[in-house]
């Protein structure tokens, strides 16, 4: 009888210590659904909006290499990798995002160039960059939105010559 009750009030300790358990991983699985919630709130950029930021890396990059700003023009190359990238990681639905790896060895052309301060191969790059937009927009519909070489630099704040 006393073996009994010694078995009894362990195996009541080791239920409490359970339910002491379960209901602290319940409170941290609840705790992580309302952070995954919140983060559902949370504003992320559309397709569209990503793609204007490329656009606008797109052409001050351009701005930087004719101006022979090598530091600028390898900034803004990590800064259309990093848009890019994003894109894959917010709109993995898209069915466009199919034909973006067309444009990374464009991007690694540009990059090499501007490794090796190549100003030819810089400006042929780009070229070829701006064509590659043009055939992906094609590609996958939108081929109203023509992506050209800037004319201009699109702002009128930032100095594109090295110093």
């Amino acid at each position: 009888m006393k073996y009994l009750a010694i078995i009894f009030v362990v195996l009541m300790f080791s239920s409490c210590t359970k339910l002491e358990r379960a209901h602290k991983y319940r409170n941290a699985i609840d705790s992580l659904r309302e952070e995954v919630g919140q983060m559902e709130r949370t504003y992320h950029p559309g397709l569209g909006e990503i793609m204007s930021g490329i656009q606008m890396h797109h052409a001050k990059l351009w701005f930087a290499g004719i101006n022979n700003n090598w530091k600028l023009a390898e900034y803004e190359t990590s800064e259309l990798r990093e848009l890019f990238a994003s894109t894959k990681l917010l709109e993995i639905e898209r069915p466009e995002l199919k034909s973006l790896p067309m444009i990374y060895p464009m991007v690694d052309s540009i990059a090499a160039a501007i490794k090796n301060q190549d100003f030819e191969k810089f400006k042929n790059g780009f070229k070829g960059l701006t064509a590659t937009c043009n055939i992906c927009h094609q590609m996958n519909h939108f081929e109203f939105n023509v992506i050209i070489i800037p004319i201009a630099p699109p702002v009128v704040n930032q100095d594109f010559k090295p110093h």
